[in-house]
């Protein structure tokens, strides 16, 4: 049975915003912080490593101010990252499932990995426990997501340990997990974005108690992605049928679309694609396919006629121009 990781990152960035960031490196890992879990989800171990920034080597203010660092503490207390990573990865185990709180940690982790070349040495897919997404499925329906600090409140688990270090946040993160229903909700694992599938053959599709999730290879344009028949197909997760559109597929933002099929036995299933990006530049598709309601279906129609009616005032203002 694996190890849970729960961890968390600290990091800095250039202090003088985006533009003068390093393509694909905005932020530098400053502080690794993590709880081991061991299969009853008892806390067995914990790792900290404070990190020397060598690239963004000022601290950026907004993280002085949340996280009460400061660089004499860093270049005094702190190593290099290829070095901490090493240990913190040694620590881990070979057998282990990582959980965060939120889906941006994983992502971080690696392109601080591949910046310093270090050897990604994940399993592909990477497949992890995103616990802000699992105490929002517990709380309600999944879609209010909420900060660490509010669902360590609203479950009464606060100590006397502060928020906003790695260590702390990664302890807390590990105390929510712990009142997760897993058996229900441990189900819906999160799958990192940062590796996509390379060919047909690696494409992605997972079934979840409520909806299917499949994940595309990489496209040079997003017009490929959507003539690509197996993104757009629909299919009912419950008996696998392909499923006759109701409603093709339409833009809301040029990032996601939406369409509207109909099962004869389960009713009506919406679609969603969301047009994403790798880090090289290519696009990739995420599609969604869940059963909805006769509401939830209204609401695809509402959609697309919102969508309508903008591109018909569109028209009208270029007219009147």
């Amino acid at each position: 049975m694996k190890n849970y990781i729960v961890f968390d990152l600290e990091w800095n960035q250039s202090i003088e915003g985006k533009e003068h960031s390093i393509e694909h490196f905005p932020f530098e890992i400053i502080e690794i912080g993590a709880v081991k879990l061991d299969e009853r989800r008892n806390m067995v171990s914990e790792f900290h490593g404070l990190i020397t920034p060598q690239v963004y080597v000022e601290l950026h203010r907004k993280i002085l101010e949340v996280t009460h660092m400061d660089m004499e503490t860093l270049k005094r207390e702190g190593r290099l990252f290829p070095e901490v990573i090493k240990e913190f990865l040694e620590w881990c185990g070979p057998d282990c499932r990582f959980c965060t709180w939120g889906a941006m940690d994983l992502t971080e982790l690696q392109r601080n990995m591949e910046y310093y070349q270090v050897e990604i040495p994940f399993e592909r897919p990477l497949y992890y426990l995103d616990i802000q997404k699992l105490y929002a499925l517990q709380k309600g329906n999944g879609k209010e997501r909420v900060s660490l600090d509010r669902a360590v409140e609203e479950l009464e688990l606060l100590e006397e340990r502060p928020f906003h270090r790695a260590l702390d946040d990664a302890y807390y993160t590990g105390k929510v997990m712990q009142e997760i229903d897993l058996e229900t909700w441990g189900k819906y694992l999160s799958i990192d974005y940062y590796w996509i599938p390379g060919r047909r053959a690696e494409e992605i599709y997972l079934e979840f108690p409520t909806y299917a999730k499949y994940v595309s290879r990489g496209f040079e344009t997003k017009e490929e992605i959507l003539a690509d028949k197996v993104v757009t197909d629909m299919i009912c997760q419950k008996c696998h049928r392909m499923l006759r559109k109701k409603m093709q597929w339409f833009s809301v933002n040029q990032k996601q679309y939406f369409c509207l099929a109909v099962c004869p036995e389960h009713g009506f299933v919406r679609g969603k694609i969301r047009i994403k990006k790798t880090e090289d530049g290519r696009l990739y598709g995420v599609k969604t396919m869940k059963l909805v309601d006769e509401n939830a279906a209204q609401d695809v129609f509402k959609k697309k006629e919102e969508q309508r009616e903008k591109r018909r005032e569109n028209r009208i203002r270029k007219v009147h121009r």
